[in-house]
């Protein structure tokens, strides 16, 4: 079930990304701006789940911003497949 849930997840994710290529956020914005924007509501521990399994594959690269907080974007080289 957390799998499904995780792979739900990672899917919105990269669909929010397919829309808004240039959207970069953390962990807080992506809960809160990204996700509710196609109504979904994540527990914390599977949005992280989901981030760090998209960075693993490529699709998602991270930095820590001048706020010391991890940011996500999409990784322009590396297009996820539609149905991801």
């Amino acid at each position: 079930m957390y799998e499904r849930r995780r792979s739900r997840v990672a899917r919105a994710v990269l669909a929010y990304l397919l829309n808004f290529p240039d959207a970069q956020d953390t962990i807080g914005g992506i809960a809160e701006w990204w996700l509710l924007h196609q109504n979904i509501n994540s527990h914390p521990a599977i949005l992280q789940g989901a981030l760090n399994e998209l960075v693993a594959r490529g699709f998602l690269l991270q930095h820590k911003g001048k706020d010391s907080k991890v940011h996500y974007r999409l990784n322009r080289r590396k297009r996820p497949p539609v149905d991801q």
